[in-house]
């Protein structure tokens, strides 16, 4: 499972460029520190995270963060963060992480889980390296992109560098999560309308107005994607 070399490259980060591109990380930022905010001062690791959609506010919030990525390429955009000393980075296998169980206080993924095709095996190791919670984020069937694949070519010609992703019935993830030890207790659904208009629209002030009257109505709750979850692991009691 090498998607992280992908997400980790420029053409990747091309996608997220200009206020749009800000605007749309930055909703994703938001909503991830304000899951993290019980653990001040946490040990992080971000498997995949070599996008560095998150790296610099992790480290600004004072997280002692290390980066897995699936091959040595996937450091390029972290590099100054390295160089620095703000963060790590290491190289390993994503279903078989190079850690012993509990290493890290978090564990998170962004922008992977979309492209796995051994998911529940990537989430069981996610899991067993976290000591406390982990933090995911997935695209959502319960959402516009039930009928992506029918709109993939229109979504090409627009972004042009877009790929084909995996989107999930919500309850399968968090039926394996549990089978963990892991209690899911924190979602956020991040957008209603589909990112690629809000490419098109090219206006943070819009899809700003566009996005927060849906959110009023509960409707992104229900359908947005895609979903940030976060899941606590459970404290198994010996006897």
């Amino acid at each position: 499972e090498t998607a992280d070399i992908e997400t980790a490259s420029d053409d990747y980060a091309s996608r997220f460029s200009g206020p749009i591109g800000e605007w749309l990380l930055q909703v994703q930022e938001q909503a991830t520190l304000r899951m993290l905010k019980p653990y001040p001062e946490a040990t992080i690791l971000d498997v995949g995270g070599g996008h560095a959609q998150l790296t610099p506010a992790l480290i600004r919030e004072g997280y002692q963060v290390t980066v897995l990525g699936s091959d040595e390429s996937c450091n390029r955009r972290i590099t100054p963060f390295l160089e620095e000393g703000s963060c790590q980075f290491e190289v390993g296998n994503v279903l078989c992480l190079l850690y012993s169980d509990n290493t890290f206080d978090i564990v998170i993924s962004y922008r992977f889980l979309a492209h796995v095709t051994h998911w529940e095996t990537f989430l069981s190791e996610l899991n067993r390296v976290a000591k406390r919670a982990i933090i995911i984020d997935y695209p959502t069937l319960r959402s516009f992109n039930s009928i992506a694949p029918f709109l993939f070519k229109f979504k090409k010609n627009i972004e042009q560098n877009t790929r084909p992703y995996i989107s999930y019935e919500e309850k399968q993830i968090i039926k394996h999560l549990r089978s963990l030890n892991a209690e899911p207790v924190e979602r956020y659904a991040q957008f209603f309308w589909p990112m690629v208009l809000h490419r098109m629209l090219n206006s943070p002030r819009i899809s700003s107005i566009l996005e927060g009257l849906v959110r009023l109505s509960g409707a992104t709750s229900l359908l947005g994607s895609p979903v940030i979850l976060k899941s606590c692991k459970k404290q198994v009691k010996l006897h």
